[in-house]
C-alpha cells in the first residue's frame, strides 16, 4: 500500500507525489506545491501547474534600477553577455539546489556591487544565504572568464563594467516576472531551462 500524505487529513489521496514520494489528495498538492514540498521540474503536475500558472501582476514599482534603460539595442549588442550568463546561472541553480529567492538575492547583491563598481568604488556586496554566494560565485567567475576571452578576441578590455551591470538587472527583471512567489518556486529556473538551453555538444 502506497505512503499517503494529505496535510487536510480530510480528502482522498488521488496521485503520487515525487516531491515526498508519498501520495496527496489534489488539493494540498494544490496549496504545498513549491511552498512545503521540494517539486522535480520534471514532475507531471508541477508541469501541468505551469502551464495554467497565471503570471503576476507588476507594475513600475515592482521593479528596482529603473534608471537603467535597457532597450532592444542594448539586448543586441550585448547578446553575448546575455547568453554566457543566463547560462551559468541556470546550471548553478541546477547545480546547487537553489531555487528562485536565491537567484533574486545574488542578482540584487551582485547588481549592488557593479553599480559601485560604476561609480569608481570597489565594495562587494555579498548575501549571507549560502545559496545566493554560490551563485555569486559562479557569476562572478562566468563574467572574468567572459572578459579574458573577449579580451584576448580583440586585443584590449572589450567587456566594461556598466554593461555587465546592465545584464545583471536584465536578468534582475527576468527574475521578477517569472517568479510565482511560491517559498520554494523554480518557475525562473524553469523559464531559464526553456529559453537558455545547454549548446549541443559537436561530436567528433
Amino acid at each position: 500500500m502506497n505512503q499517503v500524505y494529505t496535510k487536510c487529513e480530510k480528502r482522498r489521496a488521488r496521485r503520487h507525489c515525487p516531491g515526498i514520494g508519498a501520495d496527496i489528495c489534489p488539493q494540498c498538492c494544490g496549496e504545498e506545491r513549491e511552498n512545503t514540498i521540494d517539486c522535480p521540474l520534471n514532475c507531471d503536475f508541477l508541469r501541468d501547474a505551469r502551464r495554467h500558472e497565471r503570471p503576476a501582476e507588476l507594475t513600475e514599482k515592482d521593479f528596482p534600477n529603473l534608471d537603467i534603460r535597457l532597450n532592444d539595442d542594448f539586448l543586441e549588442k550585448h547578446e553575448r553577455e546575455v547568453l554566457t550568463m543566463s547560462l551559468a546561472l541556470k546550471l548553478v541553480m541546477e547545480r546547487e539546489k537553489a531555487v528562485d529567492s536565491d537567484a533574486r538575492e545574488a542578482l540584487e547583491a551582485m547588481v549592488k556591487t557593479y553599480r559601485t563598481l560604476n561609480s569608481g568604488l570597489i565594495y562587494e556586496s555579498r548575501s549571507q544565504n549560502p545559496y545566493a554566494a554560490a551563485i555569486q560565485d559562479e557569476l562572478t567567475q562566468t563574467i572574468e572568464k567572459m572578459r579574458k576571452a573577449m579580451a584576448e578576441e580583440a586585443g584590449m578590455e572589450t567587456l566594461r563594467d556598466a554593461d555587465v551591470l546592465g545584464t545583471l538587472v536584465f536578468l534582475e527583471r527576468l527574475q521578477i516576472q517569472h517568479n510565482n512567489r511560491r517559498r520554494r518556486g523554480r518557475a525562473f529556473l524553469d523559464f531559464l531551462r526553456t529559453y537558455f538551453p545547454e549548446p549541443k555538444k559537436v561530436q567528433a
